[in-house]
C-alpha cells in the first residue's frame, strides 16, 4: 500500500494577506435628549406648534414693549371700531347750539286725520358733531316721533331706535347721540290725536361725515403743529389694527397684557401641581404596600371633589367679592385638585422602574432612598413627567378663560382672554371682532399645547426609538 505525501514548498507557508476593513459607524451616537430632539424636528405638527407657543410667549413677553398703548386708556371717538386702516377726520370748528325750527300752533293744527310727514330733509350736511333734520308740518299731527336705523327701514317698518318724541310745533330735530361715521337711515312719523302713531312714514338717508373740533384734536395729540391746521384740514386719529372695544380700548394691547394673565396662569398653575404630583407619586410608588394605598385612595378621593364648588368656597375663604379679581383662589383650587393626575402616572413609572436591574444593584452598593429616587426613578419619569406637564397647560389655560368667561376668574379691568371673550359676547351681533380675537388667541393656545404634547409623547416614548 503507497501513501501520497504531499510535496510542500516553503512558500506554501507563507501567511496569506486578509484585507481587514475596519468597521464605520453609519449613524452617530446620540443621547436620549438629541435623539429626542431629532425625532421632535421630523414631526412637523409638533415643531410647529412650538413655534406657536414661542410665538404666543413673544406676544406676552415682547409685544407690549413694541406696542406702547395703555390698554386701560379708551378713545371714546372710535368706541367698538372694527380692524381697518388708520381713520381720517376732517378738522371743523368748535360745536355751535341750534335753535330749530318751529311753526305756530295755527300752522300745525287741524281736525282733519294726521298726514304722513313730507319733505323730510337734512338741514346741513350730516357729521359726527350733529345731525340736524328739518320737515314740513302735517296737517292734522299732534306731535312727531323721530327714530334712527344703521338699515334701510323699506316697507317692513323697521324705524330702528326711537330716539324721541317732539311737539307738533316743533318740526325739527338735531341728533348727537354716539354718532358714527356711518350711513343712517332717519325717519319721523306723525302723530294722531290719541298720540298714535299713524302708518305712513318719511325717512332719509344720511351719509355721516366724521369730523373733529380744532381743540379736540389739540387736546388728544392728533396735531403735531396745531397752529398750521385750519378748518378743512384732515387728521388722522390714532391705528388700533385689532380694532377697540365697547369702551374705546385697544383690542392688540389688551390681547398682549391679557396674554400675560392667561399665560401665567395656564404655566404656573400646572407647573404647581405637577410638581407636587410628582412628589406624592414617587412617594407611594417606592414605598409601596400599604403606605401606598392609603396614598393613592386619597388621591381618589380627591379626584371626586367638585372644581366648581371648591372654586366658590375658595372665593368666599380669601374674602374675594363680586366683581373682584379671583386670579388668587383660582391657583389654589387648581394646585389643590389637579395634582392626582401627574401623580397616578409618576406612580405607575416608579412601580415599574423600581423593579429594574439597575436600581437593585444600586441598593446592593448602599445607595439609599433619596438617591435612588432622585437619581434614578424621577430623571427615567422626566419624559411623561413633561407630556403630562404639556398636556395640563392647554387645559388650565381653558378652564381660566371658562372661569373668567362666567365672571368668576378675572375681573374688569384687569384683561384676560377669558373676561374679553366675556365682554365681547354681549357685541357679538354687531360687532362681532370683540369675541372673535380672544377666542382665537384660546384656541391658538390650547390647539399648540396639544400638538406639542402629542409630539413630545412620540419623541419621548421609548418604546418607539426601534421602529426607525
Amino acid at each position: 500500500m503507497s501513501t501520497n505525501v504531499p510535496d510542500f514548498k516553503p512558500a506554501d507557508f507563507e501567511p496569506a494577506l486578509v484585507e481587514r476593513r475596519p468597521q464605520k459607524i453609519s449613524r452617530p451616537s446620540l443621547s436620549y435628549w438629541q435623539d429626542a430632539w431629532r425625532r421632535l424636528k421630523l414631526n412637523r405638527r409638533a415643531l410647529f406648534s412650538l413655534i406657536l407657543v414661542i410665538g404666543l410667549l413673544l406676544f406676552a413677553a415682547v409685544g407690549p414693549w413694541l406696542w406702547r398703548v395703555d390698554p386701560a386708556v379708551q378713545d371714546v371717538d372710535q368706541i367698538s371700531q372694527g380692524p381697518s386702516r388708520p381713520a381720517v377726520a376732517v378738522v371743523t370748528g368748535p360745536y355751535t347750539p341750534w335753535k330749530g325750527v318751529t311753526v305756530s300752533a295755527t300752522e300745525s293744527s287741524t281736525t282733519a286725520p294726521p298726514t304722513v310727514v313730507t319733505n323730510l330733509r337734512l338741514a346741513e350736511p350730516a357729521n359726527t358733531q350733529a345731525v340736524r333734520l328739518v320737515w314740513d308740518p302735517a296737517p292734522g299731527a299732534t306731535g312727531y316721533s323721530i327714530y334712527r336705523s344703521i338699515y334701510d327701514p323699506g316697507k317692513d317698518r323697521t324705524l330702528g331706535l326711537p330716539l324721541t318724541e317732539v311737539t307738533a310745533e316743533q318740526v325739527s330735530f338735531e341728533d348727537r347721540l354716539n354718532l358714527k361715521p356711518v350711513r343712517y337711515w332717519y325717519s319721523v312719523v306723525a302723530l294722531d290725536a290719541s298720540g298714535t302713531e299713524v302708518r305712513d312714514y318719511a325717512t332719509v338717508a344720511t351719509d355721516t361725515a366724521f369730523v373733529v373740533s380744532k381743540e379736540e384734536a389739540a387736546s388728544k395729540g392728533w396735531m403735531k403743529n396745531p397752529e398750521t391746521v385750519k378748518v378743512g384740514d384732515h387728521v388722522t386719529l390714532p391705528y388700533h389694527p385689532f380694532g377697540t372695544d365697547a369702551l374705546g380700548r385697544d383690542l392688540l394691547a389688551r390681547l398682549m397684557y391679557g396674554a400675560r394673565t392667561s399665560l401665567f396662569i395656564g404655566l404656573f398653575a400646572p407647573v404647581l401641581f405637577v410638581v407636587l404630583g410628582i412628589i406624592y407619586g414617587s412617594a407611594a410608588g417606592f414605598l409601596g404596600g400599604r403606605f401606598d394605598s392609603i396614598l393613592m385612595r386619597f388621591a381618589d378621593f380627591v379626584v371626586a371633589l367638585p372644581f366648581l364648588l371648591f372654586m366658590i368656597l375658595f372665593r368666599i375663604a380669601f374674602g374675594i367679592g363680586p366683581g373682584e379679581s379671583g386670579i388668587f383662589p383660582m391657583l389654589v383650587a387648581l394646585v389643590v385638585l389637579d395634582w392626582p393626575a401627574p401623580a397616578r402616572l409618576v406612580r405607575g413609572q416608579i412601580l415599574q422602574i423600581r423593579e429594574e436591574g439597575y436600581i437593585g444593584a444600586s441598593r446592593l452598593l448602599g445607595a439609599r432612598t433619596g438617591y435612588l429616587v432622585f437619581r434614578h426613578m424621577i430623571p427615567n419619569t422626566i419624559g411623561v413627567i413633561l407630556v403630562t406637564l404639556t398636556f395640563a397647560i392647554p387645559s388650565v389655560i381653558f378652564t381660566e378663560a371658562f372661569l373668567s368667561f362666567i365672571g368668576m376668574g378675572v375681573a374688569p379691568p384687569t384683561p384676560s382672554w377669558g373676561s374679553m371673550a366675556n365682554d365681547g359676547i354681549r357685541t357679538m351681533l354687531s360687532h362681532p371682532h370683540e369675541l372673535i380675537f380672544p377666542s382665537i388667541f384660546i384656541s391658538i393656545a390650547v390647539l399648540a399645547f396639544n400638538l406639542l404634547g402629542d409630539g413630545l409623547r412620540d419623541a419621548l416614548d421609548v418604546r418607539m426609538r426601534g421602529t426607525e
